[in-house]
């Protein structure tokens, strides 16, 4: 695959370069500053965007911001997410952003791992969603999810699966060959059969499509 990689930090920018050409991959720019990312995609039209989240100059959410930004202007642009530390915070923000497609977060100590940073670039090229198995066990320990697909209806997973390939609404009612009205109660039924806290607004679909990739085996 071709890929653009943006970390403020040189040897880790280096390292990671140096590890993806190693399994065959084709680093086609590199970034220090989150400003040069942009045009630099632009230039080169990689397969995959992995940015690192704490970048300059504030060295917060730098790379969650330019994740939203690069999604509006390629929609389509798998995008993957790098991460010293496990922050639920994140990932919620980060599938709002995307739409939760073909977008990833992984933390750095597990891009080490060659066959699995090999098999998160597989999944986002094919238009999954791959966060961090530690991140996703915080989010839905946070929720009080256990276990949570057992009791859901075949159709009732269904709908999920689709929720979490980031299709709307209308999409799912395309997809299955059902009316919106239907989709919308199975929606609901999987919201109050996952347990979700109505409070938690628009982080409800997002914490159900993390139930699901949690307990469905990739691929």
């Amino acid at each position: 695959m071709r890929l653009v990689l943006a970390d403020d930090a040189w040897l880790a920018r280096e390292g990671l370069a140096r590890l993806l050409t190693a399994h065959g991959h084709t680093v086609v720019g590199t970034a220090g500053h989150p400003d040069d990312v942009p045009a630099l995609v632009r230039e080169t039209a990689p397969d995959i965007v992995i940015l690192d989240i704490r970048m300059p100059p504030a060295f917060t959410d730098e790379g969650l911001r330019l994740a939203g930004s690069l999604r509006r202007d390629h929609p389509d642009l798998p995008l993957l997410l790098l991460s010293q530390y496990a922050e639920p915070a994140y990932v919620t923000a980060l599938l709002e952003l995307t739409g939760s497609r073909h977008c990833g977060y992984l933390l750095k100590e597990h891009v080490l791992d060659a066959r699995q940073l090999d098999t998160a670039l597989e999944r986002l090229a094919a238009s999954e969603v791959v966060i961090d198995t530690a991140v996703v066990r915080l989010l839905l320990d946070s929720a009080g999810l256990r276990d949570p697909l057992a009791s859901l209806t075949r159709r009732e997973r269904d709908v999920l699966a689709l929720m979490a390939q980031g299709l709307t609404d209308r999409g799912i009612s395309e997809r299955l060959f059902v009316s919106l009205n239907t989709v919308g109660t199975h929606v609901q039924r999987v919201l109050r059969k996952l347990d979700i806290p109505s409070g938690a607004g628009d982080n409800r679909r997002v914490l159900a499509v993390l139930a699901y990739l949690d307990h469905t085996p990739p691929r």
